[in-house]
């Protein structure tokens, strides 16, 4: 692996006080429910600083954090930061195999982990209480701010590194979107902190604007609108698909009129749940799509283009061979990694779209491997998959190809193989119906809330 570049942490710590810790004291940065302000946070980021020293982290080193979503997981990471040195970011749901392969492969000088968690497995933020460990006595493994692990929503993780100038230019880039919660508003925050979407769109791009962020105390519906109802100033609900579907399945008790628009990352979202939430809500329901090497590629977020977006600020991007490429000045991968995801200042997505020429709008068609030859005919198994969850009935859909195309559908309600197969022998033509249907009660996802497609983990899944 390289070692330590110019481009290290450890060479100005000083962007965490000037980008996200700056402002007045008394102005509320976080709800939780109870109100942190910035003093508070500062504050607390100090005595972090001092224990993580303590333990062993020096500029130029690496912490591991294995918190869940938590006020000691945003006052460690910023620590972390502010020491100049480099955070590694596991999520708190992966196993202890799991944790300990990337601990040896990326050798942080601590470890920071829970010792004490309180509040019930369905809060988004819970109370925890942080215990830290020494590690190794070895630098970071490279000059980056932080280590995050890919969803893994096709194959194993990549490990994926951004330096503090990649953070801060995506930061600012959010600053110049429009749609996005202005300062003095609220994002109310269900995305995971561990992941791009959660930790740039909502913590990173809060703290530097001056938009209150607020996690709902649980994970459903109801505790979501709560949460918009609970102040008086406008709301953005940043989430991924699955959050549109508990909300368009809840009833507002009245009227919202602090309700200003709901954001979404990750999977395209299928047509019939967006017009679900329309019809519910009356707000304007965005898209955004990116992804953990480059963060935030292009955005919609008033749902004038759907199903394309426009590219986010200082973001090119191109169509090649029907594939998507992201400009990237520099290769976002740590250690080993496919030398043809990245070349010459440009990320292959292995995402299948078009860039229309007149107006530059981006259209994302799914996975590049969705493309499938069934009699000489090709099929698009994002076309199937999309029939499929715009019927009624299926709650989410998975399509493979698994020695023909096979299809995991989740119901939700009754449902039958026979009329599934019924409703899509009128909808599609014989060649790019499944061969084999699947219903399953729960479809695995991922820990960011992407359906997962590896076939071996959807057979598991399957009765």
């Amino acid at each position: 692996m390289d070692r330590p570049t110019e481009d290290s942490t450890a060479t100005d710590p000083g962007w965490v006080d000037e980008i996200l810790l700056t402002g007045r004291s008394t102005d509320v940065c976080l709800r939780l429910p109870e109100p942190v302000d910035r003093g508070t946070l500062r504050r607390l980021v100090g005595e972090a600083q001092a224990r993580l020293a303590a333990a062993g982290l020096l500029p130029g080193g690496a912490a591991a954090l294995r918190l869940p979503p938590s006020l000691a997981y945003v006052v460690n990471l910023l620590a972390t930061w502010r020491t100049g040195a480099q955070a590694v970011l596991l999520d708190h749901r992966l196993t202890d195999h799991e944790v300990d392969r990337a601990l040896e492969r990326l050798t942080p000088q601590v470890v920071v982990a829970p010792v004490r968690t309180g509040g019930g497995a369905l809060r988004i933020f819970v109370d925890v209480t942080e215990g830290v460990t020494s590690h190794s006595d070895a630098p970071a493994t490279s000059g980056h701010a932080v280590i995050q692990l890919s969803s893994g929503s096709t194959g194993p993780s990549k490990v994926i590194g951004r330096t503090a100038t990649d953070l801060v230019a995506e930061v600012r880039r959010y600053t110049r979107i429009d749609g996005v919660a202005l300062p003095g508003e609220r994002i109310i925050l269900l995305p995971s902190m561990v992941h791009v979407l959660g930790l740039v769109g909502g913590l990173l791009y809060g703290l530097h604007a001056g938009v209150e962020l607020v996690p709902p105390e649980r994970l459903g519906g109801d505790a979501i609108l709560a949460a918009v109802a609970a102040q008086d100033t406008p709301a953005t609900v940043l989430g991924v698909p699955f959050h549109i579907g508990l909300l368009a399945s809840t009833r507002p008790d009245g009227p919202l009129p602090q309700f200003k628009r709901m954001t979404t990352g990750g999977e395209l979202v299928p047509a019939a749940t967006a017009q679900a939430f329309a019809d519910r809500f009356g707000v304007p329901l965005g898209n955004m799509y990116g992804m953990t090497e480059v963060g935030v590629i292009g955005t919609d977020l008033y749902g004038r283009h759907r199903p394309s977006i426009a590219p986010a600020p200082g973001i090119e991007v191109r169509e090649s061979g029907g594939e998507l490429w992201v400009s990237c000045p520099a290769s976002p991968y740590v250690g080993l990694s496919d030398p043809s995801r990245w070349a010459d200042g440009w990320l292959h997505t292995r995402d299948a779209g078009t860039v229309d020429p007149a107006t530059g709008l981006v259209t994302v068609k799914g996975r590049l491997d969705s493309q499938v030859s069934i009699g000489g005919m090709k099929v698009d198994l994002t076309e199937v998959e999309a029939t499929l969850t715009g019927l009624p009935g299926v709650a989410a859909a998975v399509v493979v190809y698994d020695d023909g195309i096979t299809a995991y559908v989740q119901p939700e309600g009754p449902l039958s193989e026979e009329v599934l197969d019924k409703l899509l022998a009128e909808r599609l033509a014989g060649y790019k119906r499944p061969r084999t249907l699947h219903l399953v009660d729960q479809l695995p996802r991922t820990t960011t809330g992407k359906l997962v497609r590896s076939v071996t983990a959807l057979r598991a899944a399957a009765p």
